[in-house]
């Protein structure tokens, strides 16, 4: 494998929720079909920096994102004071109903260094390696840098396999040697699960728009 065109990169992201983090508590239960929404960055933005507006679909087993890129203050007008976005795509018209069919506001801000692989004979075969995943529930937006709480054990990596298709033999032997089998993990799952046990302990939780 080889860098892909990324390489590495600071992903910063803010995923965004009901007010009782109903997406979260549907995606712990593991339905065949859940969704979330979140505004994503490659490094910190400033206000005239493009960003990702995403959906992030996964129906039985399969992932499937939805995103349009526009600037990060139109992103933040959009996501958090309800202005119409300008792009009129089919995904922004997706985007528009997702947002329309419940009341959404930003949770959790998630970054992590990234270093992504790509399979020299095909490709669409990816392997990202996320390293010191911080989070936090304040300060949520993306202009404000990308500091936080480590989510993950010091020197724990995250590793992800993307493929399209069938796992190559070379991977397949490689993954079967070191004994690494799949496991579920979503990182913003994670951030609820600890604001939610922060929470019963009595240290009090606080949220900023």
């Amino acid at each position: 494998m080889r860098a892909d065109e990324y390489g590495q990169s600071t992903v910063c992201n803010v995923y965004y929720d009901t007010p009782d983090f109903a997406l979260a508590r549907a995606s712990i239960e593991q339905p065949v079909y859940k969704e979330k929404l979140r505004v994503r960055s490659y490094g910190i933005p400033t206000r005239g920096d493009k960003v990702f507006v995403e959906i992030k679909k996964k129906y039985d087993g399969v992932v499937y994102k939805r995103r349009v890129r526009m600037p990060d203050g139109e992103a933040f007008a959009y996501l958090n004071c309800g202005v119409p976005a300008r792009d009129d795509s089919q995904i922004q018209r997706e985007i528009d109903w997702f947002c329309s069919r419940r009341s959404l506001e930003p949770k959790v801000y998630i970054a992590y260094d990234r270093t992504v692989l790509a399979g020299r004979e095909d490709p669409e075969l990816r392997i990202t390696f996320d390293r010191s995943i911080r989070w936090r529930d304040y300060e949520l937006d993306l202009t404000e840098g990308d500091h936080g709480e480590p989510l993950l054990a010091p020197d724990t990596l995250l590793m992800e396999i993307k493929i399209p298709g069938t796992v190559p033999v070379w991977l397949s032997h490689l993954l079967s040697e070191r004994s690494l089998f799949p496991t579920g993990f979503s990182k913003y799952v994670s951030c609820y699960r600890q604001l939610t046990a922060a929470d019963k302990t009595g240290n009090g939780v606080s949220f900023c728009a």
